[in-house]
């Protein structure tokens, strides 16, 4: 027989005596039992050896700890040995089994009037519940691992419940060690890393959260409400990070891999990602996730979170309607994408919309849109459909309005040329510091296209088919703003012509008129009210 006494963080001790060979951990089938989540469920060997005894340690998570030091196997063991398993410290009493020692119980209590050499180590919280996370994980696929023919047919509601049944039952050998919540709220966290979305769940459900940026598994960041900053939520490890990006980009044909370590690619309710991994992102597997909340938003959404005044939406709703090329640009997270969800709204229902974008973030209120979305190239390198193929195919599906997601390169002309050729109305989006910023890059962008067409009609193409930029910016404060509106007025000594209409006040915090009044309103007459006629005269 051998004793043994048990020192635990809060306290409290716990005396044994078992007779050797025995096995220690938190498992029922071990006969030195501590139920302690931090303890692994076979964690040392107490064996009988030639020189006395030897303590070995069973490839616990932990580790286990002798004089302060790590170990995998200590012998021969001698009653000064203090051992750190988990939550508690422990002493073993080998002279009890012999004769000539004094017996068990009078050297425990020997002992318990001293004071312990090296205290049991304690483990931060947060490092120890992520532990335990990525142990429930590994076996939970695992588990379904050995039935991948059943659960390849079952519905995810199905699929879940399964989970969920599966890492209970790998929970219960943590008797006692959980609360009620505790318990509820790890299954939650396991399920939704294993077959979801991980600790990005909750945070996708929350409607102050407009950015999610996973830099590695242990390090999140959000935006709130236009401010970044730091998140505690954290995933398991590595791999947790690379099965959500597989099972996000999969079902869209998308891949990544080594060959291809980056991914553009959308979640169900159309907010988009991005996905880095080894070895582009050095730090692990990284992933950035733009959330559109511009469901039910429109103009009226706009004006009440001031993006722009009552009387800038009453004319860009004009504009729409007046078939304008408007071209929306701005800097990344200043507001784009929802602006142009805002302006095809407005598009008149009798008239048909064809969107094309590289990944599909459109999310427009309106009863006849066509959406095409661009398509990689596959592992072999062939298959891809690129926005030019797209656009050059929209011509053929009568469209009355293009709506390109996002212009970034030679899909600039043939845009260009649909504007020109009878698609008036039609609206996109680039990045751009300034609306004459806007013209540069897109003249950049159609040179790129090698179509050998001299600088001056590539400017003239340009003058004829936008009609309308709209600088959108984000303020220091997070805010989403118009910034300026300029019309293009026609070209002139080979120069493009604009004139600005209005510009951020800082302050009323607003664009406001430049009392220039637009050249439009020449043509469309009897269509423009008063009121428009008289705010933009009013500067």
């Amino acid at each position: 027989m051998m004793d043994l006494l048990i020192v635990y963080e809060d306290g409290r001790r716990e005396r044994m005596r078992h007779a050797v060979p025995f096995t220690l951990g938190r498992g029922i089938e071990c006969e030195a039992r501590v139920p302690h989540w931090r303890v692994a469920r076979r964690h040392l060997r107490i064996t009988k050896v030639i020189d006395g005894y030897q303590v070995e340690d069973l490839g616990s998570l932990y580790g286990t700890r002798v004089n302060g030091r790590k170990f995998s196997l200590h012998a021969p063991v001698v009653e000064s040995d203090e051992f750190v398993v988990g939550p508690c410290l422990i002493r073993l009493f080998p002279a009890a089994c012999e004769k000539k020692a004094p017996t068990g119980d009078v050297a425990i209590e020997a002992l318990e009037s001293q004071t312990l050499k090296h205290e049991p180590i304690p483990i931060s919280p947060s490092i120890a519940f992520r532990e335990m996370r990525r142990e429930l994980h590994a076996g939970l696929i695992k588990a379904f691992d050995l039935r991948r023919n059943d659960i390849a047919t079952l519905s995810e509601k199905s699929l879940r419940e399964q989970a969920i049944q599966c890492v209970s039952a790998l929970l219960d050998d943590h008797v006692n060690v959980l609360t009620g919540d505790q318990r509820k709220e790890l299954i939650d966290l396991v399920v939704d890393e294993a077959i979801g979305l991980g600790v990005l769940e909750p945070m996708l459900a929350d409607p102050f959260i407009t950015e999610i940026m996973v830099n590695r598994y242990d390090e999140i960041f959000i935006e709130r409400q236009g401010k970044i900053e730091p998140s505690q939520a954290q995933f398991s490890g590595e791999q947790a990070v690379r099965g959500v990006i597989e099972r996000i980009v999969f079902p869209l044909g998308r891949r990544l891999d080594d060959a291809s370590p980056t991914v553009d690619a959308r979640l169900r309710d159309g907010s988009r990602i991005n996905a880095v991994i080894p070895p582009i992102a050095i730090r692990g597997a990284s992933m950035t996730i733009r959330k559109f909340t511009n469901k039910g938003i429109d103009f009226d959404g706009l004006v009440k979170n001031k993006t722009l005044s009552e009387e800038l939406a009453q004319f860009l709703k004009l504009c729409v309607r007046q078939r304008m090329n408007i071209l929306v640009s701005g800097g990344t997270g200043s507001g784009k994408t929802t602006l142009l969800n805002v302006l095809a709204s407005c598009v008149p229902p009798g008239q048909r919309i064809v969107t094309i974008e590289d990944s599909a973030e459109l999310q427009i209120n309106h009863p006849h849109v066509m959406a095409l979305e661009a398509r990689p190239e596959n592992a072999e390198g062939r298959g891809a459909v690129n926005l030019r193929a797209l656009v050059k195919n929209a011509l053929r599906m009568r469209p009355d309005r293009i709506v390109v997601g996002e212009v970034r390169g030679p899909e600039a002309l043939d845009m260009l040329a649909a504007m020109n050729t009878g698609h008036e109305g039609s609206l996109t989006t680039l990045h751009a510091n300034t609306p004459r910023d806007a013209l540069s890059r897109l003249e950049t962008m159609i040179l790129s296209a090698h179509a050998g067409l001299p600088l001056n009609a590539i400017r003239e193409q340009m003058g004829s088919a936008i009609n309308l930029i709209v600088q959108q910016a984000r303020l220091p404060d997070g805010r989403r703003v118009i910034h300026d509106v300029a019309e293009i007025v026609g070209v002139e000594s080979g120069c493009i012509q604009m004139q600005t209409l209005v510009a951020f006040d800082r302050q009323s915090g607003l664009a406001t008129p430049l009392a220039l009044m637009p050249q439009c309103f020449e043509h469309w007459g009897a269509e423009v009210d008063s009121l428009l006629l008289h705010w933009f005269a009013s500067a």
